[in-house]
């Protein structure tokens, strides 16, 4: 995900690569974004220095440690990004041991194709001004929403996690066009484009998506026959479950 948010924000406009700083123990990272006119480190202490943005983006085990490394060069002036599934905003302002502007972050990895569904919590001192900032910055690599810690979980498994779900049903759906005849390079482009047009058809007409399914279910036809044997094999109910078991 540390490597994804790097390729948004290299995309984007709100900075100059010369002003993003990436600190990584993986010197072949390093070198990947070196060439690109971002500043590399391997001092994540000396990075958050330097930076008005923070953002701390490691497995949520490595929460803990790296923030208490980098802790004495926060302060007040900055804003700290933390991106880690499942680690409370009460941990990490006790682990740095001061009172700043906080935001806890869950993009998706599209965000390296600037089109993540990110969820951002403001916690601690943040200021109006702070959450517009950081906002800006990640709906210019997708589309964002400000929620409450309480639904950060919900968030997590229905666009963290709801990408890989996607994606699953994308690979059933190309194996099945093989079944059907395609090649399989083929098949995927298929389904990729038919999922690409229904929500640009949802998105353009604002309708339900069983209100947009409406338009092409005819009585009788082989669309609402093929609907009705998914669900017949749980296809709702098991994508609705899948949801549920992420979120806990």
């Amino acid at each position: 995900m540390g490597g994804a948010t790097v390729e948004g924000l290299i995309k984007g406009q709100t900075f100059k690569n010369e002003n993003i700083t990436v600190s990584d123990p993986v010197q072949a990272v390093l070198d990947k974004f070196a060439k690109q006119g971002v500043k590399t480190t391997t001092d994540n202490a000396a990075a958050a220095k330097e930076a008005d943005i923070v953002c701390v983006v490691v497995k949520p085990w490595l929460v803990e440690s790296v923030l208490k490394g980098i802790a004495p060069a926060l302060s007040a002036d900055k804003i700290l990004i933390v991106i880690a599934a499942g680690v409370p905003s009460a941990k990490i302002l006790e682990w740095i041991g001061i009172s700043m502007p906080l935001f806890l972050c869950i993009p998706n990895i599209a965000i390296a194709q600037m089109a993540s569904m990110t969820f951002l919590v403001p916690c601690g001192a943040v200021s109006q001004q702070q959450i517009a900032t950081v906002q800006a910055l990640f709906d210019e690599m997708g589309n964002t929403i400000l929620t409450d810690e309480a639904h950060l979980g919900a968030g997590t498994t229905l666009a963290s996690c709801g990408i890989a779900y996607a994606m699953r049903y994308i690979r059933a759906a190309a194996e099945g066009g093989v079944e059907l005849g395609f090649k399989a390079d083929d098949a995927k482009r298929i389904v990729m484009q038919t999922m690409k047009g229904a929500v640009s058809l949802l998105e353009a007409s604002g309708l339900h998506p069983e209100a947009a399914i409406d338009l092409v279910t005819t009585p009788g036809g082989v669309t609402i026959k093929g609907l009705n044997e998914m669900e017949h094999a749980g296809f709702t109910s098991a994508v609705i479950r899948g949801l549920k078991a992420g979120a806990k």
